[in-house]
């Protein structure tokens, strides 16, 4: 090793560009995908993008995080019609990305992009529908458990 070697390398490195220091707990910023706003301009729930993983954040809190945002889109676009449905004013807008997804899904399936995203969303109704039936049926079982047992105290004396 020749003896300028390290006054050489000393030299390349001034001249480089500074990078930043990288912290060993940094997180990558999250990058928004789709939002969904309500009729005053905030931010009801978003899906972001975090280096690989999507991320959904409902009220500005990380519910949860998939390799696949589609599921989670409909999800977000059944609240913004179940919001609706409610009286409230809602906007859903997504990138250009997470279209190119869709489509890519849809295309798979065979489907439009609006059937394939109008049949997850169907999926999440019938979900919503048939939790309510059961706790309709739940209800109805605990109304006739109680009404039994107002007809059985009324019979005996109460001590």
């Amino acid at each position: 090793m020749s003896k300028q070697s390290k006054a050489k390398r000393d030299k390349r490195k001034k001249q480089q560009p500074r990078r930043p220091f990288l912290r060993l707990d940094a997180q990558q910023q999250v990058q928004n995908h789709a939002v969904l706003v309500n009729e005053e301009g905030q931010v009801v729930a978003a899906i972001g993008l975090q280096g690989r993983q999507w991320l959904l954040s409902i009220g500005g809190q990380t519910m949860g995080n998939a390799d696949n945002p589609v599921p989670m889109l409909a999800m977000l676009k059944h609240l913004a019609n179940v919001q609706e449905k409610e009286g409230r004013k809602v906007a859903l807008e997504y990138s250009e990305q997470l279209q190119q997804l869709i489509d890519a899904a849809a295309a798979a399936e065979g489907k439009s992009a609006d059937d394939y995203l109008a049949g997850l969303v169907a999926e999440f109704e019938g979900v919503e529908g048939e939790d309510a039936a059961v706790a309709d049926a739940g209800n109805d079982a605990v109304d006739t458990d109680a009404g039994e047992a107002a007809a059985e105290a009324g019979d005996k004396p109460q001590a």
